[in-house]
């Protein structure tokens, strides 16, 4: 049963996005200033959570226009801002930094210019996979038991950044088949 409209602002769901870019500007901070610690970690574990939550409490009430927009919104700068401290710090490559931000930028975009020709591309399994590795490139380096496992950040970074690279090309792909069914269905 929707409890909410899908122009509603003032849910659950918007709440625990809202908390989420909130706490995320302290923890980046963190990470800069301190780097990988119990402290560090258990913010970046609550808020790589949290995402989940907010996803489920939009499913049981209803999702919403803003829900559609900032979610997405916290997601990328926790990712892009994680991965830019973590760069600043030395544990990251200033290329996988790029890469990642480029192509989120560049398909929410696309997502955009799709969305106002009356195309639909919501995330789907390969997306959600994305943004584990992405979370989890973060996090390993902020656990204080592995951050001295400098191969395996570098495996998982790498894994994230291909995962990125894949799903927004595939998002690409989905979004050409769609206008281009649309195009001859219009003839």
């Amino acid at each position: 049963m929707r409890r909410f409209s899908d122009s509603a602002i003032a849910t659950p769901a918007n709440f625990v996005t809202f908390a989420r870019l909130l706490l995320a500007v302290p923890t980046l901070l963190l990470i800069l200033d301190r780097g990988s610690t119990w402290l560090t970690v258990s913010l970046w574990f609550v808020l790589a959570c949290s995402d989940r939550v907010d996803g489920w409490l939009a499913r049981r009430d209803g999702a919403t226009r803003s829900g559609a927009f900032l979610d997405p919104l916290a997601d990328k700068f926790l990712v892009i801002g994680g991965f830019c401290a973590l760069a600043v710090n030395g544990d990251f490559s200033w290329a996988a930094v790029v890469i990642v931000a480029a192509r989120e930028v560049g398909i929410s975009g696309y997502r955009s210019f799709a969305g106002r020709r009356g195309v639909s591309l919501p995330a789907l399994k390969l997306g959600k996979w994305k943004a584990f590795f992405q979370f989890l490139a973060v996090g390993i380096v902020l656990f204080p038991p592995t951050y001295e496992w400098a191969t395996v950040h570098d495996v998982v970074l790498w894994t994230a950044v291909t995962l990125t690279v894949i799903s927004g090309l595939d998002i690409v792909r989905r979004g050409w088949q769609q206008q281009t069914q649309r195009a001859a269905d219009a003839v």
